[in-house]
């Protein structure tokens, strides 16, 4: 098991303390850093301790950031993994390797073990988190995906972004242009991980894991998502993702035309893309009416029109959901979070995340070739 955070956010060195942090600030750098959690010895904190000034940063959890790597590209991973095969004699340990380097051989390693279940699930945030806010997110991801039987995921990538704190909608604009900036930096992600595959298995010793990678994006994480599709050029598209799973979207419902050019490239990307939308979302309705000039939003609207890629995008209806796990004001008026208040919402997406036949997955009611509701 292993959890890693991808983030552009600013690297600032906190007073008492002797390494490394990401900052709060709400603005974002060019690059990214990847950082690894630390769950060993990890202890849910009581309620008292969650209020206390301190629960902040490693009072959250303790994680640590790699370093850089001495030179670009794969090739020292690829020397690593064939010293460890007794392959070629090499002086180089996994401990040379910075950055994705690092991540990436790690994946590689775990995704490699004979276990049934060692899937990766990539996680977008969506507006309104600072860093406290994304290691909270992180710790309930955990427990959601990796510890949860029914989950097929071992391995969590968090997409780190620099959101405002603050829910005030003015807020959002700011929001609006950090998850552009965040979406180059997804974007540099996924041309290294092309990379390393063409690196490491030009090889034949080595051989793919054969495990799967999925990626999630909720609210306005659909818009780094939206940034990093726009920069992708068709011709260098590898079909790298199993499920692309697109939680209450807060982007346009035209995403997926031609004349956008955006989510319509994810069919190149991945194997299956599932739309979840709710249309009593009260968020997305304030966004739509206050911040987007009435544009209808896909996670409250659907898409305008997908019929040419009704094969591979499914539209799963939650407007009938129960909020059974969490339901506070916040999530009963909302209906904005189903993947963390919803067990039917939760349950949706396992059976999704393990591969079952949108047609085969239970409590779905089928309104068309590839529209479905959720039902008790």
């Amino acid at each position: 098991m292993a959890v890693y955070i991808l983030s552009n956010r600013k690297i600032v060195r906190h007073k008492g303390e002797t390494v490394d942090s990401f900052s709060n600030d709400e603005y974002s750098i060019p690059n990214f850093r990847i950082a690894k959690c630390d769950f060993e010895g990890y202890k849910e904190p009581t309620a008292q301790f969650k209020k206390k000034k301190n629960y902040t940063n490693r009072n959250i959890i303790n994680y640590k950031l790699f370093s850089e790597p001495e030179k670009q590209g794969y090739e020292d991973v690829l020397e690593v993994l064939l010293n460890e095969r007794n392959k070629q004699k090499s002086g180089l340990t996994a401990n040379n390797l910075g950055g994705t380097q690092r991540m990436f051989y790690e994946l590689y390693k775990n995704m490699s073990s004979t276990k049934l279940r060692s899937d990766v699930l990539i996680f977008i945030h969506g507006y309104a988190y600072d860093f406290d806010d994304e290691l909270k997110a992180i710790i309930d991801l955990k427990k959601l995906f990796i510890d949860n039987p029914e989950s097929p995921v071992e391995h969590i990538l968090f997409v780190s972004w620099p959101a405002s704190s603050s829910i005030v909608p003015l807020t959002y604009f700011d929001d609006k242009a950090a998850s552009i900036n965040s979406g180059n930096s997804l974007m540099r992600l996924f041309y290294f991980y092309t990379q390393f595959l063409k690196d490491i298995f030009s090889h034949k010793v080595l051989a793919p894991c054969n495990q799967r990678i999925h990626m999630m994006a909720h609210s306005m994480g659909n818009r780094v998502l939206q940034s990093m599709l726009y920069s992708l050029k068709r011709e260098n598209i590898v079909r790298v993702i199993d499920q692309v799973l697109l939680l209450n979207a807060d982007v346009s419902y035209k995403v997926f035309d031609d004349s956008e050019d955006s989510f319509n490239k994810l069919p190149l990307l991945a194997n299956r893309v599932s739309i979840y939308l709710n249309r009593k979302d009260a968020i997305l309705g304030i966004s739509q009416f206050t911040k987007n000039i009435l544009t209808p939003r896909l996670g409250k609207n659907g898409p305008s029109s997908i019929d040419h890629l009704k094969d591979i995008v499914s539209i799963i209806d939650c407007t009938f959901i129960e909020d059974d796990l969490l339901n506070t004001l916040k999530f009963d008026v909302g209906n904005h979070w189903g993947y963390l208040s919803s067990s039917q919402v939760q349950e949706d997406i396992f059976q999704n995340l393990n591969g079952i036949d949108r047609n085969l997955i239970t409590n779905r009611l089928k309104n068309n070739e590839n529209l479905f509701t959720i039902i008790s």
